[in-house]
């Protein structure tokens, strides 16, 4: 379908005044869908139309049963800038050198720089095509690791734009991303919730678990606000509306990691009369193939070849892998690379020699679960597999049987059963790298950061501040309470 339309985009630009739509370039414009780009912070696959207990996600269900829900669907970065700037652009964040988060304007070896080989934000090609463009509330949070001249959106609402004219609305809901506020409406008890084996089982990893769960459901209930505005508006049938996550959840093991928890987010998508109602596909997608799809769509082209694939079209069904990195976090220093096929995912750790768990302010100000396996493992109250993720260092690679193992907690790198899959896996992970141009680690960068001295707090200083969180974790619906390490 996709095709005869970009096919008949070709024609009409060839041969005008054939038909009416063509009489003129507003015509034109009125024949272009609008476009609705709906971003949820931090969140990965936990929805109740991806299967998630506990939750209740009506809205953001609907439109995965009148669309299409992507069930292999990565972002490239486990991280909201690095990812945002691949995805704002289609290209992976490392060839554009927009890598390293929280890039810092005037930090020293980390400035910001213009984006290289005449790449362009893809909402200034949309413009050039008659899109109005156009980041809404509530968040305008564009968190972008390069810089760039004027704005990238034109506006502030799609209503700002011209009559008949088509637009491009991104819309991100940050109630995803911690704090994570609790649900007065449907608030969840931990009795419904089902925590990963890594976690440990305890009443406070369930409880801060269920809370996230909450602020989903209210995040859900704000996208079916939008949805209704399309509707009431009369623009639901000629809207491609996308509902994507920027990274995965905020929790251990999630974001910040290639592990699943870090790179799978939701892709969904509908189109009426163009994409076919209760579609569910496991092509592997990622992130980035959004903004081909929707240049495409708009009869756009960069000028650059992008790195992304049109999610409509049938040769996405053909991808073998995708790929992963994850770089400076904040100013914690570590670097990892990450290749995965439906079956299997072999991580590549360049500084094996830092702790998974080195010192990192965000995580130990804003997650209770890190400091709880702290305390477990210090005290020695950790499985087995929960601690290997507290260990001193890391093993350089990491290879998993995702059927089998889909936690990803048995490394298989070093299993002489596996030695052609790795192998054939890392041949492909260095030919990725090459062809974006991966840096790598420098000695600078290696040597540099905040001390990656570990355990990070002594198990007294652990404790205290497991204490600091219990109250912030189990407090009621409605609560006013202030988070115990958040200054404002």
């Amino acid at each position: 379908m996709l095709r005869l339309l970009k096919a008949w985009f070709v024609f009409c630009l060839l041969f005008p005044g054939v038909f009416s739509c063509t009489s003129s370039e507003k015509t034109v414009q009125k024949s272009l869908p609008n476009i609705v780009w709906i971003m949820l912070e931090d969140w990965g696959y936990q929805l109740s139309c991806y299967g998630e207990p506990g939750i209740h996600t009506p809205n953001i269900d609907k439109v995965a049963a009148e669309g299409i829900r992507y069930t292999q669907s990565f972002a490239t970065s486990p991280v909201c800038s690095p990812s945002r700037s691949a995805m704002m652009t289609g290209f992976y964040q490392n060839y554009i050198r927009a890598h390293q988060h929280r890039t810092k304007k005037g930090e020293s070896g980390f400035r910001k720089a213009p984006l290289p080989y005449g790449i362009k934000p893809f909402t200034r090609i949309l413009q050039q095509k008659g899109y109005f463009t156009c980041f809404m509330k509530p968040s305008r949070k564009t968190d972008l690791n390069f810089t760039f001249d004027g704005d990238i959106y034109e506006g502030k609402d799609w209503s700002e734009r011209e009559e008949g004219q088509p637009f491009f609305a991104q819309v991100t809901f940050g109630g995803t991303h911690r704090r994570w506020q609790r649900d007065t409406l449907d608030p969840i008890d931990i009795t419904e919730v089902v925590l990963p084996s890594y976690y440990p089982q305890t009443d406070l990893a369930k409880r801060d678990w269920a809370n996230g769960l909450e602020a989903a459901q209210i995040v859900d209930r704000q996208v079916g606000q939008l949805l209704d505005r399309l509707e009431s508006e009369g623009l639901t049938d000629n809207t491609l509306v996308f509902i994507v996550g920027d990274n995965g959840r905020c929790m251990p093991r999630g974001k910040q990691f290639l592990y699943d928890g870090g790179i799978q987010v939701p892709i969904i998508a509908r189109w009426p009369g163009k994409i076919n109602a209760g579609t569910v596909s496991d092509a592997m997608v990622m992130t980035i193939d959004i903004t081909k799809t929707i240049l495409d769509v708009a009869g756009a082209q960069s000028a650059h070849p992008l790195h992304g694939q049109n999610l409509l079209e049938d040769e996405i069904n053909d991808r073998k892998y995708i790929f992963a990195a994850r770089d400076k976090m904040d100013s914690t220093h570590d670097a990892m690379r990450a290749i995965r096929s439906a079956k299997y995912k072999l991580i590549h750790n360049l500084m094996p020699e830092r702790a998974y768990c080195q010192f990192n302010r965000y995580k130990e100000e804003n997650y209770p679960v890190l400091a709880l396996l702290n305390v477990m493992n210090l005290k020695g109250e950790l499985t087995s597999v929960q601690a290997s993720f507290m260990a001193s260092t890391k093993p350089e690679y990491e290879l998993y049987d995702l059927e089998h193992d889909p936690f990803e907690l048995n490394n298989l790198a070093d299993n002489v059963e596996f030695i052609d899959v790795r192998q054939e896996l890392l041949t492909e992970l260095n030919r990725w790298r090459e062809w974006i141009n991966d840096q790598g680690v420098s000695p600078e960068f290696r040597n540099g950061g905040w001390p990656s001295d570990y355990p990070t707090r002594t198990l007294e200083e652990w404790e205290t501040h497991l204490k600091g969180f219990e109250p912030w974790v189990f407090r009621k619906p409605g609560s006013k309470m202030k988070h115990p390490y958040h200054k404002r």
